[in-house]
């Protein structure tokens, strides 16, 4: 059956300042979107496809882009079009939110954080169709019950700032679809979101599409989301396309060996199975040991700031970590697994609880002992652009902790810098650039050597790959492997992806509102989960192949909050053992 035509980009070019004349952001891009259909635009960062994306819109020109040749044929139900690169901006910002819109990869930075839901929802409403303030307001409440927002009423009346990355971004999605457009534009709508938020974005789109006939022009780099829901998928390279096809077709018999990479270097859950984990020894003298660890956070309110409340982040949380092993703490955003690293870290006060590190309790250490100790346990954060200083080359970088520990002369210094470039994958010539000469792949591999510089026992990387291209997350993932192997270092492995803790992990500790509710090793969890929230995490991993496709249905769920009033006493479930080494809080 012939599909309705609704977009048909010829022959595109976009340039930006700064290029020379030879040199184009994309070249040469046809693509068609037939009314209805969902298209997967896929590829790395820098391939181009949120450039492509951005030229339907016309917003190129607000990053410093131009749209230099090229034609995008608009259609009607009637088969007439319109070419929306010859049409003057004051037509274009009538397509806008009209026939047209787009939902943006960072929800928080795409609302207005000082007006309601409601002002910024009916603002659409008004702009584009002849009604009251009334009308737009009872549109915008139909909109949030159509995706699938609980209390809508209620969250009218909220800021960006109350609601959850998952209620923002659906709150996203309901403005994009307030004026019901024939195309919706979704620019990696998922990347910022936990693997259950994801599932529940991905199957509203795809009901909201089913049921308004809207076509999607999907932006994304994971593979898995496109086995989901995509109909066509279209592969970029370096402003290019390189294959394009019905879903099932590429995912079959890629035919580039770049689609190839990418369907190889995407993480699959249950692609470990058979391959056994790490046999570490089950011995008392762990490297790390927490006990009983507490962290809570104060809410305070009024003139006096009286503490009305306590968000209660961490709960009662015991685990050992062994001598060259991977233990991942895993779970949804606010379950409290990074405020565990950091409280270990000693970044943030716990309130009670104990951590011993090679047999030493740190809380017993003065301000000089503590000093010495942070040589044995080091931190790789989730940002690489935000955790270098922008102002130090890399080899300031890497050398600063060597200079505060005083270990070793310059030349030493130096040296050891240039070793650890070496290991992580850098080149001498490199050491001279500053961060943002480098991709976040390259940042994240300078990260992973500053961690190194001081020989470290223990190295806690709090999500170091979900800001990165699944392909780069491959290498780095393969990296912490080999100098774990090579450097004898035990890693905490934080993260929310079930498919990235099951490449790397040997034993998996799973964190709901700040307690462990499940830990074992990484098969018995994964292959015989106990608790029921594992099973959820574990049932929203996308699965790489359309023929694989589940169907998803669409809930109105909402985290459990962790704010707990003032002499709030937490019941503890104990553990129970439910297979060798694995236990899970089940009454």
């Amino acid at each position: 059956m012939m599909t309705e035509k609704l977009l048909e980009i010829s022959d595109l070019a976009v340039k930006f300042k700064g290029m020379d004349a030879a040199t184009f952001a994309v070249k040469g891009i046809d693509l068609a979107i037939g009314r209805g259909e969902i298209v997967a635009l896929v590829g790395e960062s820098g391939s181009g496809k949120s450039v492509t994306a951005k030229s339907v819109m016309r917003l190129v020109g607000f990053m410093g882009g131009t749209i230099t040749g090229g034609q995008a044929l608009l259609y009607d139900k009637a088969g007439q079009s319109v070419d929306l690169y010859a049409m003057d901006e004051k037509q274009v910002q009538a397509l806008r939110g009209d026939r047209i819109a787009m939902i943006f990869q960072e929800p928080m930075t795409s609302l207005n954080p000082v007006l309601t839901i409601e002002a910024q929802l009916a603002e659409v409403v008004i702009r584009h169709r002849q009604v009251s303030k009334a009308e737009a307001g009872r549109l915008a409440l139909e909109a949030l019950n159509q995706v699938r927002i609980p209390e809508a009423e209620r969250r009218l009346k909220q800021y960006p700032h109350e609601l959850s990355g998952g209620m923002r971004q659906r709150v996203m999605i309901a403005m994009a679809i307030l004026c019901k457009p024939d195309l919706l534009i979704a620019d990696e709508p998922t990347t910022a979101l936990d693997v259950t938020v994801q599932a529940e974005i991905l199957a509203l789109l795809k009901t909201i599409q089913q049921e308004t006939s809207m076509a999607i022009l999907l932006i994304t780099h994971d593979m898995g989301i496109v086995a989901e829901i995509a109909d066509k998928v279209v592969v970029m390279l370096n402003g290019a396309i390189v294959e394009r096809g019905e879903v099932h077709a590429v995912f079959n018999n890629p035919q580039h060996e770049y689609t190839r990479r990418l369907l190889d270097a995407a993480p699959k859950l249950g692609e470990m199975r058979g391959n056994d984990a790490i046999a570490v020894e089950n011995t008392s003298d762990a490297v790390l040991s927490v006990r009983n660890l507490v962290t809570r956070f104060s809410v305070r309110q009024g003139m006096f700031q009286r503490v009305v409340a306590n968000v209660h982040a961490v709960e009662n949380v015991s685990f050992d970590l062994r001598e060259k092993e991977t233990l991942s703490l895993v779970g949804e955003s606010g379950c409290g697994k990074s405020t565990t690293g950091k409280a270990i870290m000693q970044l943030i006060q716990a309130n009670s609880g104990e951590i011993w590190l090679q047999g030493r309790k740190l809380g017993d250490m003065n301000a000089s002992d503590m000093r010495e100790t942070r040589k044995r346990i080091q931190m790789v954060f989730q940002d690489p652009y935000a955790s270098l200083n922008p102002r130090m080359t890399v080899a300031q970088i890497v050398a600063e902790p060597l200079h505060i520990h005083g270990m070793g002369t310059a030349a030493e210094i130096q040296a050891r810098v240039l070793q650890l470039l070496d290991r992580v994958g850098l080149t001498k010539a490199q050491a001279d650039r500053y961060p943002h000469q480098f991709s976040g792949g390259q940042r994240q591999r300078i990260c992973i050597a500053r961690a190194l510089a001081l020989n470290p026992k223990v190295i806690i990387a709090d999500e170091p790959v979900s800001a990165l291209d699944v392909s780069i997350q491959a290498q780095i993932l393969d990296l912490l492997e080999e100098i774990q192997e090579e450097y004898a270092i035990s890693i905490l492995f934080i993260s929310h992806d079930m498919a990235v803790v099951e490449k790397v992990s040997d034993r998996i500790a799973v964190m709901y509102l700040g307690e462990i509710i499940e830990i074992g090793p990484r098969d018995a969890v994964l292959s015989s989960p106990a608790h029921p929230y594992t099973r959820r995490l574990l049932d929203a991993v996308p699965i790489v192949h359309p023929e694989k496709r589940r169907e998803r249905k669409l809930l109105s769920r909402e985290l459990k909050s962790p704010i707990r009033p003032v002499g709030y006493q937490h019941e503890a479930i104990p553990l129970k053992s439910v297979g060798f080494e694995h236990y899970a809080r089940i009454s």
